[in-house]
């Protein structure tokens, strides 16, 4: 009784391609999925950022414009302002996910936003020139940032 060994081997390697083939196919899409993940994270953090800056300097602008009232000091009103924003947090969070370029852009935001509230916090008028000069710094800060943020999601989609 002779055995051909070329039906069992041919099955053998076919079932040893399928196994092989399937396994690189979950692995691509495992690393898709993560992917995927770390994009979404990156957005949320973006979001949350541009979010709490943008509250921080409403909440600064109404007080620099008298919107406040009791007996506390403008000085006080203005950097409770900008710590009820949660900004610090925002930038926490972006900060360990997001790549240097984008975590250095948001921080130079975060710098000028946190210059505008000691220059209103001051006593400084909106209507001052020096305060136009921080606020068109704070805005330039704010479209880097912008900018940086969307090349990195849509980078990170190609």
């Amino acid at each position: 009784m002779r055995m051909d060994w070329s039906s069992a081997l041919s099955t053998s390697i076919g079932a040893a391609i399928g196994i092989v083939a399937t396994l690189i196919a979950d692995r691509n899409r495992w690393r898709r999925d993560l992917s995927n993940r770390a994009l979404e994270v990156r957005r949320e953090a973006y979001t949350a950022f541009m979010t709490a800056m943008n509250e921080a300097g409403e909440a600064i602008r109404a007080v620099s414009l008298g919107d406040h009232l009791g007996d506390a000091s403008r000085d006080s009103v203005v950097r409770e302002a900008f710590r009820s924003s949660g900004v610090h947090a925002a930038l926490e969070r972006l900060r360990l996910v997001a790549p240097p370029t984008v975590e250095a852009a948001a921080y130079a935001a975060f710098r000028s936003m946190r210059h505008l509230r000691d220059h209103y916090a001051a006593g400084r008028e909106p209507a001052e020139a020096e305060a136009h000069s921080v606020r068109m710094e704070l805005e330039d800060n704010f479209r880097t940032v912008r900018d940086l943020m969307r090349k990195d999601l849509a980078a990170a989609t190609d």
